[in-house]
């Protein structure tokens, strides 16, 4: 758990976007139009990308705070209680009065390893420049951001001295690349922005857009990274049979800044990435099984890295 952050303080990290409240099944097979299944298990946990991301950042040894919007409501106590039971500062997020969390059902295919989820957004996140909130981006070493917070940090950026990370799993409005220190989209999100494209030539384009340093997740396929100094690198997922993937990438997001923040080389920085985030998926939900620092070193070891030539390289 990420050390305790003195009041006043300020985490070396600062995640700001969705926190939810998660109703996950487990079952045999989907069910269809009308269809009665029984589910094998059900569990009801704290969810959202940008708040797991700080979870297993905090799990990992690395203080945290999170920045986002949670209703009047008692889902919004529940999201928030859960963040700080696991050390993440919660004293800049926003309670919206009137207003409903964010909430998620999700159905879990155990046969085929897929997932069908139904969400139920929450309020916009609109942050006081001169709160908290405000306070936490402007002395923080990192920001990461999901698609619920991006525009509500853009215009403290200016201000502001933290080097910013971007997750576009999910469509960004208005998003450029331009500007993120660490661009970490999933392989669609990617192949969206730039088109049928081989993966280093994707990364490449990311990287000729203005990005820091783009990294991809590609699931069973493990995890490629490309910088500016440097041939693109790939490291192998962790060889895992997993009772649920929910939530794998945001923390393989919580964990690549754990590992930057830590100092560790981009090689074994995805190497990190990838076992915590292969790591989490013994539990059904997406935080119960995130792993510590010395589990994820351990599993992070046996992982393959293969350097890759850049894209016009032969």
């Amino acid at each position: 758990m990420g050390q305790a952050i003195p009041q006043g303080g300020v985490a070396p990290v600062v995640f700001v976007g969705v926190a939810a409240l998660d109703t996950i099944a487990l079952v045999d097979a989907m069910p269809g139009a009308d269809e009665r299944v029984v589910a094998q298990d059900m569990v009801q946990a704290g969810g959202g990308p940008a708040a797991t991301a700080a979870v297993a950042a905090a799990r990992l040894g690395v203080s945290a705070a999170f920045v986002g919007a949670v209703g009047g409501d008692e889902d919004g106590e529940r999201i928030l209680a859960g963040l700080s039971a696991e050390g993440v500062d919660v004293s800049g997020a926003v309670r919206v009065a009137g207003a409903r969390s964010t909430a998620s059902i999700g159905i879990v295919d155990r046969g085929k390893h897929s997932r069908a989820l139904v969400n139920r957004p929450g309020p916009v996140l609109r942050i006081d420049p001169g709160g908290r909130a405000a306070e936490l981006l402007a002395a923080a070493a990192w920001v990461h951001t999901d698609h619920a917070g991006w525009a509500a940090v853009t215009p403290l950026r200016r201000g502001g001295r933290f080097r910013l990370s971007v997750d576009e799993g999910n469509p960004i409005p208005g998003f450029s690349v331009r500007g993120a220190d660490l661009y970490v989209p999933a392989w669609p999100a990617l192949r969206a922005r730039y088109g049928r494209q081989d993966l280093d030539a994707l990364l490449a384009s990311a990287l000729a857009d203005g990005a820091g340093c783009a990294v991809v997740t590609c699931g069973r396929d493990g995890a490629v990274a490309a910088g500016r100094n440097g041939a693109p690198v790939a490291v192998a997922a962790l060889p895992l049979e997993p009772v649920s993937t929910l939530g794998a990438g945001d923390v393989f997001h919580g964990a690549l800044l754990a590992a930057i923040v830590r100092g560790l080389p981009l090689p074994q920085q995805l190497a990190y990435a990838n076992a915590a985030a292969g790591l989490s998926c013994r539990a059904l939900d997406g935080r119960t099984a995130i792993p510590g620092h010395a589990e994820t070193l351990a599993a992070a070891a046996n992982l393959k890295v293969i350097p890759r030539a850049r894209p016009d390289q032969p």
